[in-house]
């Protein structure tokens, strides 16, 4: 299923009517201790993807650097070090 496509109106609009009807002032979050416990776990899920993020910004910067290396016969041309 492809996702919604909203206009710069339709977005606007909808907003307005979230403002008007205010959910987050009837939100409980988790009751039951079987609840808490799944909620719980969603930290661990975001922190999870967040570091995959990192890993993979780290391996391309890998990769520019050691291409960078290759281009000028492994001389440095400065970097993050010039500016301790």
């Amino acid at each position: 299923m492809a996702a919604r496509r909203w206009t710069d109106e339709q977005r606007a609009q909808q907003a307005a009517k979230i403002h008007q009807w205010q959910p987050w002032t009837r939100s409980t979050g988790a009751r039951t201790p079987e609840g808490k416990a799944i909620c719980s776990k969603n930290v661990n899920i975001g922190q999870a993807k967040k570091k995959k993020a990192l890993e993979q910004a780290k391996q391309e910067l890998d990769q520019v650097l050691a291409k960078i290396a290759r281009l000028t016969g492994g001389r440095r041309t400065g970097g993050v070090d010039d500016f301790k």
